[in-house]
This record gives C-alpha cells, structure tokens and sequence, in this order.
C-alpha cells in the first residue's frame, strides 16, 4: 500500500468509501454486514487505513455499520471520516444534535477527519450564515479533540468553492472533490485542484472511477489504453491518473465487492504515473466521451442578451450536460437548479428562437432546454 503524508500522519492513499457497501436484495439500506466486515478486514489487512463514511450514506445505516465494523480494532490503528449533512437544509439548524448522534452512531470518542458535507450553490448562503453557528460549533469541537482535522467535500463550481475558503479556507485543512479525468475538464476539476493549491489545501478524490463510467469505455477507447500498458486493467487507468495529479492525498473509492476491493488494492501496491503521452491520450479519451453524449455550449453568452426572459442559457446547458453524462445520477444538476429562481428554470423557455439566431455553435437551444426540463421532472 502506498502512503502519502498528511502532517505527521501516514495516510493510505486508497480510502475506503462506504458509499456503496454492499447490500441484500438490491435495497441500499439494508448493509450486508457480513460481506461488509469481510472487506474490511482485507481492508486492514492490506494497509488501508482511512474510512469514510457520512450521516445519509445507505439511508444513515453506514455509520452504524462502519462503527459497529471499526470498533474491532485498535482505534489508533485507522483513521475515521464523516460529514455534516449540509446538503438537506433542513439540517442547517442541528448541527449539534447531529455531530453528537454521529459520535454515537460511530461508537467513537473523536471523528479524525470532519467535513462540511458537498458545499455547493444550493447551501453556501446557509453554510455562511453565522445565525446556524455551523462554523464555530465544529471549530469549537476541534479544539476539545472531537475533531482532530477540519475540511470540506464540494461539488460545487469555482465561484462556491472560493466564496467558502474567503470565509474559512484558512481553517480548512483539507478538500475533497470529484476529480478523475473526465470530470478534469468538464467539471473544471483541474481548475478546482489548481485553487485549492494556491490555498496549500490538500486534495482528497470522490468518484475517482466516477461511479463506474470509467470502469467500462469502448472497444476501441479500452484497445487504445492497452496497447500503452498492456499488463494494465482499464479501472486502473482512472487511479493512474490521480497518482500523476500533484496535492492528490487520499482517493476514495467506494467499493461494493471483494473483487473491487482486490483489484484497487492491488492497483496501490506502487505508484505508476502516467507520463505525456498517456495523459494526453486519456484526456482525449475523455473528450470523446463528453462529446457523444453534450451540446457543444462554449459559454459564449451571446444567447443571454436576446432572451426575453433573462435566462441564463450556458447555465442551464451545463447542467444539462452534467445530467446527460451522469445518466441517472443527476443530483448535481438537481443542486444547481434548486440554487436558482424560479422563473429562471429551463421550463420558463417560451421558445421564442431569439437566442438561437446568434448562437456560434448553432445549438437548438429551445429543444434542449426542453429535453432538460422534461428529464428533471419539471414540466
């Protein structure tokens, strides 16, 4: 297992996400908690020593499962993650009947790594707002050792995340983002990590194989990575690529079976960067996955300026992108949305025409707006 230093502290670099623990009969809150006891015990017994969990994972059942599993071993022997469910905001007001119940939960006297769970644009008001004392209650916890390190996951775009770390970034110890190579333009991560750098934030990944998508490409995608390495499994790709990514700490992955868990343990036994050539080649990789499935939206905003109810169009068509290539997985475009008014939603399109008129790239605008609104319930 590879190690990366966090302080004084030796962090596997592959975590243990319980995201996705394996379940019976295809319910998500029903753990199996045998086949989940069994996979992390190969977990330390092959040197991962950071789990991650979060008070909704599994229905709030992953907690219970993780800290029942946990409380086995030494409690210096792994470091424990959880989160603040920032991302309901009806939440915003129980932060400290909530942290308590997760102590419980856990069966733990101290949460090593806390977060302010997936800032974003449909929270950040809230997560600022010193009337819910969000900020100074986990300050105030890691003073008395509750919490011994302090940071933040985010899905959120540049503008959220650098409004959160002008209020707090100075406190923030580390982040944690969606960053693999196809979120590494289409999302901006590469901006993402190249801002929580300027700060001297750590980078921990989410949804290095980004559910999955990155774990099956095409023939000829899949023929491509193996004529470069050929002894190289296709997941693995996606974990190379986050070895060759700078500030890069923890990756999480949330694994549902032993063969997965096999697989990637076994992909962290040493560090294989990837060099020019096989960046180059899975980045383009990438661009030929966004561009089966998105409108070519290039943010000129010209469209804006004819439309006469003040949508903002190159929003919208990225939020429908991100919901096209996440499939049924939309909830980041179902966070943007909820972020803004109600007349300016994809449904309030009257087809008028205008903005296609000018736009550059001759997008139908009315009809993918259309398509948006229909695929998020919204008509």
């Amino acid at each position: 297992m590879i190690y990366n230093d966090f302080g004084n502290l030796k962090l596997s670099a592959l975590g243990m996400g319980n995201m996705r623990l394996p379940v019976r009969n295809g319910n998500d809150n029903d753990i199996d908690v045998e086949a989940a006891r069994e996979m992390i015990s190969f977990c330390m017994k092959s040197g991962i020593n950071y789990y991650d969990t979060a008070y909704g994972y599994h229905g709030g059942n992953s907690e219970l499962v993780v800290g029942e599993l946990l409380k086995e071993y030494e409690r210096s022997s792994f470091y424990l993650a959880s989160k603040f469910p920032g991302y309901d905001l009806s939440n915003m007001t129980k932060v400290e009947e909530i942290f308590e119940e997760q102590l419980k939960k856990c069966q733990v006297e101290y949460f090593d790594f806390y977060m302010f769970h997936n800032v974003c644009e449909m929270n950040i008001d809230e997560y600022l707002n010193p009337e819910y004392g969000i900020f100074n209650f986990l300050m105030e916890q890691k003073k008395k050792g509750r919490i011994r390190h302090l940071g933040f996951s985010t899905h959120g775009d540049i503008n959220c995340i650098t409004r959160f770390l002008e209020a707090y970034g100075e406190h923030m110890e580390f982040c944690q983002i969606e960053l693999n190579y196809f979120d590494y333009r289409f999302q901006n991560a590469k901006g993402k990590v190249r801002l929580l750098e300027e700060w001297n934030i750590p980078v921990w990944v989410m949804e290095p194989v980004r559910g999955g998508q990155l774990a099956e490409l095409t023939p000829d995608a899949e023929a491509r990575m193996r004529e470069a390495r050929p002894d190289e499994d296709i997941p693995a790709w996606a974990f190379r690529f986050l070895q060759s990514i700078p500030g890069v700490t923890v990756t999480l992955s949330g694994m549902s079976d032993m063969k997965q868990l096999k697989a990637n343990i076994s992909t962290y036994d040493e560090s294989k960067p990837l060099d020019e050539d096989e960046m180059k080649m899975i980045l383009g990789i990438a661009d030929e996955m966004i561009s089966r499935t998105t409108v070519p939206c290039t943010g000129c905003h010209y469209c804006i300026s004819k439309c006469p109810k003040g949508l903002d169009i190159p929003f919208l068509l990225k939020q429908y992108n991100e919901a096209m290539v996440s499939g049924a997985g939309d909830f980041i475009a179902s966070m943007a949305l909820s972020s803004i008014p109600a007349d300016k939603q994809p449904e309030c399109c009257i087809n008028c025409h205008s903005c296609e008129r000018v736009c550059p790239q001759t997008i139908k605008i009315s009809e993918e707006l259309k398509k948006f609104a229909a695929k998020m319930g919204r008509q």
